[in-house]
């Protein structure tokens, strides 16, 4: 087991929480553990959970070295602002800190094959990860995929009514992966050793495409949902048609559709198995979860 405390940043985020979650059933006691967050509100039940509450902003560097003072692990979770150059600056912020408050082990969430993506996404990955490098601080990049859930989620049901999913992706496969595998990947490098200066690729092995989600909502509804894998600008269209906003209509064809026609997200690893075993939820599992809910 690990020796001294961890902080946590984006404590009261979903991931955050998740993370919080997994290393209390690991046996960490709640008094070696910081949340680090903007809300102290927010924070109130960590707090009864038994954990220390400090505050800290990505856009105030003192109160960050004062909230990474006496900490050996930092697990930094990347901001979810979606002004990329900002978040550079914020993640610069973040990393400063870490390293004037002499943070022994820093580990951060960065994205899953980032020389691989053209989304824009992974410049402020790489550039945090070149960051950290530049300290003397020992890292860990937990480059985590996209999260299932963006795809699984409650928008399913709309799918099973309409008897349709669509896209323009050419039959391209996906590594998404569940937020709380990676939360647990997480938790286990934060309290085992033997993860100095590694990186791990934590996507999901089992590569699933969209004609298997709409088998499978097929197969647990008892409702012929088809996949209509159509050219990008009549996706777009009929994405407009079903009632999706312009922007989403737009970020959808021409950047995550593209990346998975272009084969970006079907790149595979073993490293999350290697970090949590045979805990991996395959995309059928977790349609059964948002489906029973």
């Amino acid at each position: 087991m690990l020796v001294g405390k961890i902080a946590i940043t984006g404590a009261t985020g979903q991931l955050g929480s998740l993370v919080i979650g997994h290393l209390l059933d690991k046996g960490v006691p709640a008094d070696e553990m910081v949340a680090v967050v903007r809300n102290l509100e927010k924070a109130n039940p960590l707090k009864q959970k038994g954990l220390t509450i400090r505050h800290g902003d990505y856009e105030d560097g003192q109160s960050l070295v004062e909230a990474f003072t006496g900490i050996d692990k930092l697990l930094f979770i990347s901001s979810p602002s979606w002004d990329n150059t900002h978040r550079i600056k914020q993640h610069a912020t973040v990393v400063e800190a870490a390293r004037d408050a002499k943070v022994n082990h820093i580990v951060y969430t960065s994205i899953a094959f980032p020389h691989e993506m053209t989304l824009g996404l992974e410049h402020v990955h790489l550039a945090t990860e070149h960051a950290i490098k530049t300290t003397e601080m020992i890292y860990t990049f937990l480059r985590n995929g996209f999260y299932m859930d963006l795809l699984v989620n409650p928008g399913l049901e709309a799918m099973i009514q309409s008897g349709e999913i669509i896209t323009s992706t050419s039959g391209g496969k996906l590594n998404y992966v569940t937020r709380d595998n990676l939360a647990l990947a997480a938790a286990t490098v934060l309290t085992e050793t033997d993860h100095e200066n590694q990186v791990y690729e934590l996507v999901n092995p089992n590569l699933f495409t969209y004609d298997q989600l709409a088998a499978i909502l097929t197969d647990l509804s008892g409702k012929e949902v088809k996949h209509r894998d159509l050219p990008p600008e009549e996706a777009y269209r009929q994405l407009i048609r079903s009632g999706v906003p312009e922007g989403d209509a737009a970020f959808m064809v021409h950047g995550v559709f593209k990346s998975i026609a272009q084969g970006q997200f079907s790149h595979t690893s073993d490293d999350l198995r290697k970090l949590i075993g045979d805990r991996i939820t395959t995309v059928e599992s977790a349609v059964k979860q948002v489906l029973s809910k």
